[in-house]
């Protein structure tokens, strides 16, 4: 229930970070997943989601001059996706607004320790059941 409850919180406090940028939540994990250049294949994977559905947010973010599209250095079939100059600082503005009233951003460093470990255990048991 209470992870839960902390979902809601984050997914509506990213809603109203990327809702003033003129942006989707997908298009924000695009954004902020492209620090680097990727391929369609490689953001998929990262965002968790099939490359069709990646393919239709970068054309959207692609028709508003956020990321372009450019030749892969080894493989003449594949794109690599980039940010444009116009793109890498919307991305700074939303990694910005994104770390403003963040749900967490009232604990203090013991309290964010604390559920950092709580958080590492549980998942490391989960990985243990399922691995």
């Amino acid at each position: 229930m209470l992870i839960r409850d902390l979902d809601r919180m984050f997914e509506d406090h990213a809603r109203r970070s990327v809702a003033d940028l003129g942006l989707t939540l997908p298009q924000a994990t695009a954004l902020r997943d492209l620090d680097t250049p990727l391929t369609m294949r490689e953001l998929a994977d990262i965002m968790c989601c099939e490359p069709s559905n990646v393919t239709f947010v970068i054309d959207r973010l692609a028709d508003r001059g956020l990321v372009e599209r450019r030749p892969h250095p080894t493989d003449r079939r594949a794109k690599m996706l980039a940010l444009t100059v116009e793109g890498a600082a919307l991305r700074e503005r939303l990694l910005e607004r994104a770390a403003q009233d963040a749900p967490l951003a009232h604990l203090g460093e013991e309290e964010t320790a604390r559920l950092c470990d709580a958080l590492r255990a549980a998942l490391e048991s989960s990985r243990a059941v399922t691995g």
